[in-house]
């Protein structure tokens, strides 16, 4: 299995991970991931990382789909693979109607007809081949009716195939991204349940597919404590990062087993009663997805993890050098 570190979202006040991505290259972790939502952006970070480090792999987790032109995203990740030697891992995706339409001012509809749109343009733009045309309804190259004409990327690739990976949480769009990309990234991954929820939607992917999990690590000798800073971040996504009509991450919980209390735990959120939504997180929700308490439990969780489809673990809250290290240990042994 292999050792990532998912830095999240840059915060205008947090301090520079710098000295977090140096550590974790030293202590041979495969790859570090920056996000983005509606504050910073993706490739920035990453790029700032990516100067100061020399093997450590980068990915994006995700860069959002409607931020950007398929053909504005193929040139950001053309440049920073060219830049840190070929480390690129390009995670795309297509967010949720809030931010795409609300943030964005697209449209969200048909997400899975625009991704393999999206990407199959990225891809042309790498190769090559020919001048980049797209006939498809959503990013129409040249734009009918105008004075423009097919071009070619001017600069070539350092590689062609850079590594696209999908964000995705509903069957259909992890079966999507068996059969386009190269990897999968599951926001929340609970192993024991991953074959029985996504098992026939993964049935057809190639045998070099990534399943990357992010997975929130908290190494602590107080259980309680631990799992409620999980149930922190549940409370937010589930409650308050999606529609009301539509919120993917309820739906994925509610896949998971807990569909009662992701309704109860939005509408709760929803009416503004955040504390008790956080109290309406199962324990075993919060438990199933990350991995919590001193080293000794946090070992015999892994098992679960090594025993699922899931090929890359992308830790999520270990910052120091100390925790890294015991996390390297852990997982890499």
């Amino acid at each position: 299995m292999k050792l990532g570190l998912n830095l999240g979202y840059w915060q205008r006040n947090a301090d520079d991970a710098t000295e977090t991505v140096l550590a974790a290259e030293r202590l041979g972790y495969d790859s570090v991931w920056t996000a983005e939502a509606y504050g910073s952006d993706v490739f920035t970070p990453l790029a700032w990382y990516g100067a100061r480090t020399s093997r450590i792999r980068l990915g994006t987790s995700i860069a959002q789909m409607s931020a950007r032109t398929p053909v504005t995203t193929a040139m950001t990740a053309m440049t920073l693979d060219h830049l840190t030697g070929g480390r690129l891992l390009l995670g795309v995706g297509a967010s949720g109607p809030q931010v795409v339409e609300g943030w964005y001012g697209q449209p969200f509809a048909r997400p899975l007809a625009r991704t393999r749109e999206y990407v199959e343009i990225m891809r042309k733009v790498w190769r090559r081949a020919d001048p980049v045309t797209n006939d498809g309804p959503h990013y129409p190259l040249p734009l009918p009716g105008g004075l423009g004409k097919p071009l070619k990327l001017i600069t070539h690739p350092l590689r062609r195939d850079i590594p696209v990976y999908l964000g995705a949480e509903g069957p259909k769009n992890v079966a999507l991204a068996a059969e386009i990309a190269q990897g999968w990234l599951p926001l929340f991954a609970f192993p024991t349940k991953i074959e029985e929820m996504y098992g026939e939607a993964l049935a057809a992917r190639d045998p070099g597919f990534e399943i990357a999990a992010m997975v929130m690590v908290v190494i602590s000798d107080d259980v309680k404590a631990a799992l409620n800073g999980v149930k922190m971040m549940l409370t937010l996504y589930i409650g308050g990062m999606g529609a009301r009509q539509r919120n993917f991450h309820a739906d994925i919980i509610g896949r998971m087993g807990y569909a009662e209390a992701a309704e109860r735990i939005q509408a709760l959120y929803l009416r503004g009663r955040k504390d008790e939504a956080f109290q309406a997180i199962p324990d075993e929700l919060a438990d199933g997805i990350s991995l919590v308490g001193p080293p000794g439990r946090i070992k015999e969780r892994l098992e679960l993890w090594r025993a699922s489809p899931v090929t890359s673990l992308l830790v999520m809250g270990p910052r120091d050098e100390e925790s890294l290290t015991t996390v390297r240990d852990l997982v890499l042994g």
